[in-house]
């Protein structure tokens, strides 16, 4: 099993993979002691030293893109490059033990704690735990949360093993059954405007028992739109399931659509966004996970590869993907573009069109600079994303899907309709 899993994540000849296992409690906890035990141990040595401590390094220079040759497969990772963490300097040494290593162990305190108690919390409850326990080394969100990616970069196990579970957003509707293992069945079709909210306990997602007879899952970007379209019953019109994120996706809505692509493996699966930076980092984001989710970013992407490139040369490796312990599926998804896309600005009036902020041109210059765009161009994808961007920034407008209203408020659906019928999606 080791070997097999080995040998199926070696994508380059001087490169592997780098993952989160996913871990029982006890195994988490045992990492978290292995971890405490070997730090205690460098710092009590006769001349203590961490200057190798292995912590993959999240920079933007270590993370590579991952394109099937003959498959449109595609998915961003990290690599095993290590970043150093020096004791050697004594300004370095106060930087360490203040800013990394007393808030990483507390952090891990805290998920023992949590794991011998067989509790699960949220990046919020256990940031204010954090605070109100050690509120000189904690004092923001944003801080606890680069320290879970440290604790997982040095554990190498995802947050969900650590007792962190997903803070969601998200909601699904329409022409889905679900039902968790010892539960009443969910009609996601009769859960009213509102939709049917997306647990946030993975495990949970991960045990869903689903049942459609939809034809197509369309992801939105909206919340607003996602009502619109649930009030409107456009899943008895064209026979699907809505989900959305409300905005950028989280953790458990982006499990439960890789959930759903693998339990219905023939629906298209189509993106309806506003056409700015945003909506397409957010197609993005969908389709091939989010390098911010360091360790973990494979997990997320809709997009699992079947073929890897291993000493330059194509491998096929689906019976040892499939035993590498659930790593990755052997069946591959794509989230298509079904608009807005610059060919449907014909259907929107000048002056529903808004400038660009300079929020969406900094989105810009980094989804075009990003290596997701600029990989070996094998099916066109990346020519079609890059030119939809660059019309966005040539011409400093952007449309949101609302300017469709300006057709009639049942214009939405119609609009949906026509562009399945004619395949127009990309």
């Amino acid at each position: 099993m080791e070997d097999d899993c080995k040998s199926s994540l070696n994508f380059f000849s001087d490169q592997q993979l780098c993952y989160a296992d996913i871990l029982a409690p006890p195994e988490a906890i045992a990492r978290i002691q292995v971890a405490v035990l070997n730090f205690l141990r460098i710092l009590t040595s006769p001349a203590p030293a961490i200057s190798d401590l292995p912590l993959v390094t999240r920079k933007s220079s270590n993370r590579r893109f991952n394109q099937g040759l003959l498959t449109q497969t595609s998915w961003i990772f990290l690599t095993n490059a290590l970043c150093t963490r020096s004791l050697s300097r004594p300004n370095a040494a106060r930087a360490f033990i203040r800013e990394f290593s007393v808030t990483v162990w507390k952090l891990m305190a805290m998920c023992s704690r949590i794991l011998g108690l067989d509790k699960k919390v949220t990046q919020r409850e256990l940031f204010y735990k954090l605070l109100c326990d050690s509120p000189d080394y904690f004092s923001s969100q944003s801080q606890v949360n680069r320290t879970i990616q440290d604790v997982v970069a040095l554990l190498r196990c995802s947050r969900y093993s650590l007792g962190i579970m997903a803070s969601s957003r998200g909601l699904v509707a329409g022409r889905l059954q679900l039902q968790e293992p010892n539960q009443d069945v969910v009609d996601c079709a009769a859960c009213g405007f509102s939709g049917h909210n997306i647990s946030g306990d993975l495990n949970s997602v991960e045990k869903l028992m689903m049942k459609t007879d939809a034809r197509y899952i369309i992801v939105v970007e909206k919340h607003a739109i996602f009502q619109r379209l649930v009030e409107d019953r456009v899943f008895n019109q064209i026979p699907s399931i809505l989900i959305t994120a409300r905005g950028y996706p989280d953790i458990a809505t982006r499990i439960l659509l890789h959930r759903m692509s693998r339990a219905f493996p023939d629906l298209p699966m189509l993106a309806l966004v506003d056409w700015n930076p945003a909506g397409l980092a957010i197609l993005c984001t969908f389709k091939f996970g989010s390098i911010g989710m360091g360790l973990e970013a494979y997990r997320y992407g809709n997009l699992v590869p079947v073929f890897l490139l291993l000493n330059n040369n194509l491998f096929l490796r689906r019976k040892k993907l499939t035993r590498s312990i659930g790593l990755w599926r052997d069946l591959a998804c794509n989230v298509k573009w079904l608009g807005l896309r610059g060919e449907d600005l014909e259907l929107v009036p000048e002056q529903a069109l808004v400038p660009l902020k300079p929020k969406d041109l900094q989105i810009a210059k980094s989804l075009i600079s990003s290596e997701i765009l600029q990989v070996p161009k094998i099916s066109g994808l990346q020519e079609n994303y890059r030119a939809e961007l660059t019309w966005m920034v040539e011409s400093g407008k952007r449309a949101e899907i609302e300017a469709l209203y300006s057709q009639g408020y049942d214009y939405l659906g119609k609009f949906i309709a026509r562009k399945i019928v004619q395949a127009n999606y990309i």
